[in-house]
């Protein structure tokens, strides 16, 4: 388990608070930012910081904010200073999670079109498949395995290529793409993080061209090909341009990546580290719904999120101007004692459990309903086939701060469930 920094208790409380920076955040804060969430939501939950932005930790502000249509979600002002005009400004700036209407609604409705409960219904079974040949792969290297490499990255790469009918031989690159891409997001990122991560959109954005015009020449059936839903589609009339259309795209595979390669690795994390409830869902697989919603909740895979105010907005009692910057502790709001009651315990039965991992309104996150179908069939049947595993050495956390999740997870499989 990681060794967690605790917070000096014999400093005080609110120059700590007041000292925060995400840009340069405490020892320790990357092993266990809870701590030092506490810290805000209790001493300062609206929190400043450098430029005029503001922090929020406290969950009725974050869920206010993502409610409230002042809080917009287009980054040109804010990406235009960090970004420059580049290849990461235009994808970044162009796709579904960092626009506003009219744009966000017309793709939005492509999207959960192809996103719905029938589609849902349409790829369980495949991910059952799925799942269960990267366990029989896993079987036959038992008993030491990744559990990151060898199944919680296998599992979206292959979801989102199937919808995007992307040809399997050429998904190699792709978990590659979105991790340099998305890498560019964090709240201080390197001249070197910032040139991987264009060289990633080029090269993305030259593929998808050849994918696109192939498709175009060649279409699927829309109802399950997403690519050829997002190529004939139309809202009011309108069809996708050319540069939303490979941004897009961009955006379903990174943002399929990120949230269920780090729910899925996350969720096993803390379940080995509380054995209880590892046994509670492999004994009891009807709380496999609950277990998913507590694990998103407990380690939320995408921990900050961002708003940018276009009125004048009141926010936790404090009054800001147009154009300020909202940066949303979405990891903060999900372990507030005031919405959840006990909140650092994990609860895979835990109801209600109203977190905010996935966004909250408009802006939620349209592949939801799919990261949560995987998580549900990896998890349950990971378990179930492998019902001793235990960690098996050091776990490599990611160093990002945005999004919360692990580079390697060794395990060890343990007596499988059935078998010789």
């Amino acid at each position: 388990m990681p060794h967690y920094h605790p917070i000096d208790s014999t400093a005080d409380p609110v120059a700590l608070a007041a000292d925060f920076r995400l840009t340069a955040p405490p020892r320790g804060f990357i092993d266990n930012p809870y701590q030092w969430y506490a810290l805000l939501r209790t001493h300062a939950p609206v929190h400043a910081m450098p430029g005029g932005g503001v922090l929020l930790t406290r969950y009725a502000d974050v869920a206010t904010v993502y409610r409230d249509p002042r809080a917009s979600s287009d980054k040109r002002a804010e990406f235009r200073p960090k970004f420059g005009e580049s290849p990461l400004f235009e994808h970044h700036t162009t796709s579904l999670v960092f626009s506003d209407p009219p744009r966000h609604t017309r793709v939005r409705k492509l999207l959960m079109g192809a996103l719905d409960q029938r589609a849902i219904v349409r790829m369980e079974a495949g991910v059952i498949a799925l799942v269960d040949r990267l366990l029989d792969r896993m079987a036959e290297r038992w008993p030491h395995v990744d559990l990151i490499e060898d199944f919680a990255a296998e599992i979206p790469v292959e979801v989102i290529g199937n919808l995007l009918d992307v040809p399997r031989d050429e998904r190699g690159p792709l978990r590659g793409w979105s991790l340099a891409i998305l890498s560019a997001l964090e709240p201080a990122p390197s001249a070197e993080v910032l040139s991987r991560g264009n060289v990633a959109v080029t090269e993305f954005v030259d593929y998808l061209r050849k994918l696109v015009a192939d498709r175009r020449a060649h279409p699927g059936d829309p109802e399950a090909d997403v690519l050829t839903r997002l190529i004939q589609g139309e809202v009011a009339g309108e069809r996708l341009s050319e540069p939303e259309l490979l941004h897009n795209c961009i955006f379903l595979l990174n943002a399929g990546h990120e949230t269920t390669t780090n729910l899925i690795g996350n969720g096993m994390h803390a379940l080995l580290g509380h054995r209880g409830e590892l046994a509670r869902l492999r004994e009891s697989p009807a709380l496999l719904a609950s277990g998913v919603e507590e694990l998103l909740r407990f380690e939320s895979p995408l921990q900050l999120n961002n708003r940018v105010t276009t009125l004048p907005m009141a926010i936790g009692g404090h009054a800001f101007p147009a154009g300020t910057f909202v940066t949303l502790a979405i990891g903060a709001a999900n372990r507030d004692p005031a919405q959840f009651p006990d909140p650092d315990r994990l609860d895979v039965g835990r109801k209600p459990n109203r977190h905010l991992a996935f966004g909250h309104g408009d802006h939620a996150c349209a592949g939801m309903n799919v990261a949560r179908l995987e998580a549900r069939i990896a998890i349950g049947r990971l378990l179930a086939r492998f019902p001793a595993i235990a960690p098996d050495g050091p776990a490599d956390r990611d160093l990002r701060i945005r999004f919360r999740g692990f580079r390697h997870l060794p395990v060890h499989l343990g007596k499988p469930a059935t078998g010789p």
